[in-house]
């Protein structure tokens, strides 16, 4: 029956219109019966569950996106998802620099370009294509994320893990079968878009503004002009947005001298959320986040991650993003990413220096003042090492496990269908690293708590 119901579907795109040479899907208008029409975005993540998505795009338009993914243009296909078929929706392929590299066939990485050569590229289904009111499973967008720079296949999911099990505000990520125009393409992480379901799902005040990597302070320590701040936006967006609670954190904390940082950061952020966030990102080595700053010539920066702001409590909520690096500095070192500081260390005088035999330019994160004061809460830091230690790692081994179980099947067949997909072994191997990546987490926490 599902061999017959694709053919339906490839029939169906034979005869498609074309605009401007790109076709248009025909639109499916949901009886009212679908499943996703009704049920939570809880089952999507179920974690016990291994979902199959397909995607269906016509061959002109995915020979397009293929020429050139770093456009990361959307194009029309159809996503069909345990029977129900939603159609139009938008497809695109996304990333940053990083998840490009070596995927394209342009020769410099540090600028993606040319025609797609990996089998898999992380991917984003826009279910609320052209005005689509009808939510799937109460979410508007899906990502599959193709986890090429991890050969362990678990980064994202365990690290989003950790966060949310110590209270954070993070995405929830899965794992799931992605098959394109009938041909599986692999395993992906499945992970939650950061957008107005994200906030209904964390926030009891829904009403606020969600900005996207911007820094309340520029590297020069003065607040971020207003036209970055509006830039951000993910919601409310507007020139005429207020953005009052981001800009007065911004203002009051570089304005504060250092004993009274403290008392700036208690007023606009939940302490115990704050302290959580760094207690899981020092942990797990997140060294591609907001405690490295990257500095190319124009000013240090970090980047992944988001804010949320509360309207009702004045409080401002950071949020983890893009975490398929993570972990990896606990046991080698990636020297892009690789932070030399300890948490609260300063290196340099606060002037960026080279680190590794590349000599890529950082600057030490504690130089800003919002982190600075952060480092400033040493018992609570301690209290949220522990909370992490005592109630969370040897839970997080048990998971790795039973994790390895539900996607062997999938790694194992995607290598089959292209030998080039990642080989079984290798994913073995680099699951034990995980673990042993985990021994390190425990053994450095035991460390530090007792100091």
């Amino acid at each position: 029956m599902k061999k017959i119901f694709l053919a339906l579907i490839f029939t169906t795109i034979s005869c498609l219109k074309f605009n401007n040479d790109i076709p248009s899907m025909p639109f499916i208008n949901p009886t009212g019966n679908e499943k996703y029409l009704s049920m939570e975005s809880d089952y999507i993540f179920d974690q016990n569950i291994l979902h199959e998505f397909q995607l269906i795009i016509p061959e002109i338009s995915y020979k397009m996106i293929n020429d050139d993914p770093t456009k990361e243009e959307y194009i029309e296909g159809a996503l069909i998802f345990e029977g129900d078929t939603i159609s139009p929706v938008g497809i695109r392929y996304k990333g940053s620099v990083g998840t490009f590299v070596g995927c394209t066939s342009g020769k410099n990485p540090l600028e993606p370009s040319g025609r797609k050569i990996c089998k898999k590229l992380s991917m984003k289904v826009k279910i609320d294509w052209n005005g689509r009111q009808n939510k799937f499973y109460n979410l508007d967008k899906l990502q599959f994320h193709s986890q090429n720079n991890d050969p362990s296949q678990l980064h994202e999911r365990l690290g989003y893990w950790f966060f949310r099990s110590m209270g954070v505000a993070a995405p929830r990520s899965v794992h799931a079968r992605l098959v394109i125009n009938g041909e599986l393409s692999g395993l992906y992480a499945l992970t939650e878009q950061i957008d107005e379901n994200f906030i209904r799902q964390n926030f009891d005040d829904t009403s606020g503004n969600l900005y996207k990597e911007v820094w309340p302070l520029t590297h020069k320590g003065i607040p971020s002009p207003k036209n970055s701040i509006i830039k951000a936006l993910k919601t409310n967006k507007g020139i005429n947005t207020n953005i009052d609670i981001f800009q007065s954190f911004a203002i009051t904390m570089s304005e504060a001298s250092s004993p009274h940082a403290k008392e700036v950061i208690t007023s606009f952020m939940d302490i115990e959320k704050i302290m959580s966030y760094i207690a899981v990102d020092r942990a797990i080595r997140n060294d591609d986040g907001v405690f490295h700053w990257y500095e190319f010539g124009q000013g240090a920066f970090n980047h992944n991650y988001y804010w949320y702001e509360e309207p009702s409590k004045r409080k401002i909520h950071l949020i983890p993003w893009d975490l398929d690096n993570a972990f990896e500095n606990l046991s080698s070192i990636n020297e892009v990413t690789f932070i030399p500081d300890d948490f609260g260390e300063i290196t340099n005088n606060c002037d960026s220096f080279p680190y590794g035999q590349f000599g890529f330019w950082q600057r030490s994160a504690s130089c800003d003042a919002i982190i600075n004061a952060w480092s400033a809460f040493d018992n609570e830091y301690v209290e949220k090492k522990k909370k992490l230690l005592d109630d969370h790692l040897d839970k997080a081994f048990q998971l790795v496990d039973e994790w390895k179980n539900q996607i062997e099947s999938v790694t194992i067949e995607a290598n089959k269908a292209d030998n080039n997909s990642l080989s079984p072994n290798k994913w073995l191997r680099h699951v034990d690293i995980l673990k042993s990546q985990l021994y390190l987490i425990k053994l450095d926490l035991s460390r530090s708590i007792e100091d």
